[in-house]
């Protein structure tokens, strides 16, 4: 076994690199805040699993986590980390769970939005998802989660709201952007969202996570116990979600997925589950209604309504990858002929089938589902002699005729068997037609014939995912953050020291820091918190204690947040020293 989970080569485009050094000192302390004051809060609130699984996680409460780390101290609970770059599509995120990989946003929230961030940030991916995985029933939960949600298919307007959302919320938390560039992009992402109007299977188990492993609790309505992300990484919905103003609602599979939500807004109710089992139970319960598992017209139609990669099986076990253009249906409005575009595979067991990758198939395929007429055994269950009894041998002209009317007619030049199924057979001069459809002419060369009687299962994404993704758009890798530290954050970094390493003149350090922040720095509250920190717990300079608790009074007329936000800090320093 290696040293650590290694990603599949088809998610190792939306890695990167962590830059741990870019890291400034003021991230360090917006950490270390949003930390302190969730574990201080959270012992005694969240499941019994976060403390312990916060150090196991490879966590600490004093400085960002290095990615790497997680990654080793994960791999006893059968996980690992990798870094990726904010917002991935769902599916992409599913996937890396399947594959037992938290994937970890490796931006950290801006001081101004130490309360909460609508983009993925740091606290959120690592404090807040990686505690509880070290409980087993629950990381059991995730990874079979991540198994069926890499499956759900979305329809093409929730891939387009998807990118408006990333892009919005990216341009909040990123403090560079124009009154006017926030605005349009939340105008687009508003366009976008009154564009979804139906509810997709995607849609339906994303509310699902999102009220389990985003924003769940555990144990009874009257006493329930935390144990979603979301607020276990944010300082005021952890404390809120306890308390009147959020109602709590008991677990319930259907309520659960017709309730929405609204990622940049706390949340209005939560539900509560009894145990992580009845988790479990209803992920499970609802894949029965998924098109991985009902396949058919029901689920070809959910593809088709995707316009994205998608993979359907037929009961032979052969898989056709690409993008689902056309469906013909019969009276009875039953499929019977499938056309993808663009580039498409074919594939067995999620192993691509040798010679019939994008290259030999990048511009679409097609091919009929259903019996043949007289044949009363499925096309797929025929040995090689019941194809010679029905005509079909090996460079002989051949006519195969479906009871829904497709006709083929060319010469088989050879066929695929896996397992004693037929897959695939290959004419040469072939004539696909159905009514006064001409589906495939002879001059298009071979025609591929795939067999299968039904489609067993649609889901999303690719059957061989390694071979599929080969040579598709990386993440774009964003540039090595290299740059001089501010003036403030120097200062910051001054009082980081202190605290991490002996310093023999702190009085005289933190006086000039104290000075540096009166003259130049009126308005930051975190760093005299820090400040006050160290003074009140080595007993130091009760003057300059006294001055800091005057400036932070008057800082809290500044912000809605900032009385709140600076008691809690120096609450914390008071129960440091008791």
């Amino acid at each position: 076994m290696g040293e650590v989970k290694k990603v599949p080569r088809h998610l190792q485009k939306y890695v990167v690199d962590q830059q741990y050094e870019k890291y400034t000192p003021i991230d360090h302390a917006v950490w270390r805040y949003v930390m302190r004051q969730n574990h201080n809060y959270l012992k005694d609130t969240a499941h019994q699993a976060y403390v312990g699984g916060l150090k196991a996680s490879g966590i600490s409460v004093e400085k960002i986590p290095n990615v790497m780390d997680m990654n080793k101290a994960l791999k006893p609970f059968g996980w690992g980390a990798a870094n990726i770059d904010g917002f991935i599509p769902g599916v992409i995120f599913f996937d890396f769970q399947a594959h037992g990989i938290l994937p970890i946003a490796s931006d950290i929230r801006k001081l101004e939005n130490i309360q909460y961030t609508p983009a993925p940030d740091i606290i959120h991916e690592a404090a807040g998802h990686a505690p509880i995985l070290c409980e087993e029933k629950f990381s059991e939960y995730v990874k079979l989660f991540g198994q069926i949600g890499s499956k759900a298919l979305a329809t093409s307007e929730e891939h387009e709201l998807f990118e408006a959302v990333r892009t919005y919320s990216n341009l909040l938390e990123s403090g560079k952007a124009t009154k006017e560039e926030i605005k349009e992009a939340k105008a687009n992402f508003e366009e976008k969202q009154s564009a979804v109007t139906e509810l997709s299977e995607a849609e339906q188990i994303s509310r699902l996570y999102w009220w389990t492993v985003e924003y769940g609790l555990i144990g009874s309505v009257n006493q329930p116990q935390i144990y979603g992300a979301g607020l276990l990484s944010s300082v005021s919905e952890g404390r809120s979600s306890l308390t009147a103003s959020v109602k709590k609602l008991p677990f319930n599979l259907q309520h659960v997925i017709e309730t929405g939500f609204d990622i940049t807004k706390p949340q209005p109710q939560l539900f509560v589950c009894d145990s992580f089992d009845q988790l479990i139970d209803a992920v499970n319960k609802f894949s029965e209604t998924m098109a991985f598992k009902v396949g058919g017209t029901e689920g070809l139609e959910k593809a088709l309504r995707s316009n994205h990669t998608a993979t359907i099986q037929y009961s032979s076990g052969l898989q056709l990858t690409g993008t689902l253009r056309n469906i013909i249906k019969d009276e009875k409005g039953e499929a019977i002929y499938i056309q993808t575009e663009g580039p498409s595979a074919l594939a067995y067991n999620n192993t691509e089938l040798k010679g019939h990758g994008k290259t030999t198939h990048h511009d679409g395929f097609g091919a009929p589902i259903g019996g043949i007429v007289n044949v009363i055994k499925p096309l797929e269950k025929l040995t090689d002699a019941e194809l010679g009894e029905i005509g079909i041998e090996i460079g002989k002209d051949c006519t195969l005729e479906y009871e829904s009317g497709v006709k083929v007619v060319g010469a088989p030049v050879h066929w695929i068997r896996k397992e004693d199924n037929l897959l695939l057979i290959s004419f040469r001069d072939c004539k696909v037609s159905f009514a006064d459809q001409t589906l495939f002419q002879p001059e298009w060369g071979t025609y591929d014939l795939a067999v299968g009687e039904k489609i067993s299962s649609v889901f999303a994404g690719a059957a061989d995912s390694d071979q599929f993704y080969v040579g598709l758009e990386e993440v774009e890798k964003k540039p090595q953050a290299k740059r001089e530290l501010s003036q403030l954050e120097q200062l910051y970094g001054k009082v980081r020291n202190i605290r991490e390493n002996a310093v023999p003149d702190i009085e005289v350090v933190l006086t000039e820091v104290i000075e540096k922040l009166t003259k130049d720095y009126q308005e930051d509250w975190l760093l005299r918190i820090e400040v006050m920190e160290l003074l009140v717990k080595n007993n130091l300079l009760p003057d300059k204690q006294l001055l800091l608790k005057e400036q932070l009074e008057e800082i809290k007329l500044i912000h809605d947040e900032y009385p709140v936000l600076i008691e809690r800090g120096l609450m914390l320093t008071k129960v440091m020293t008791e």
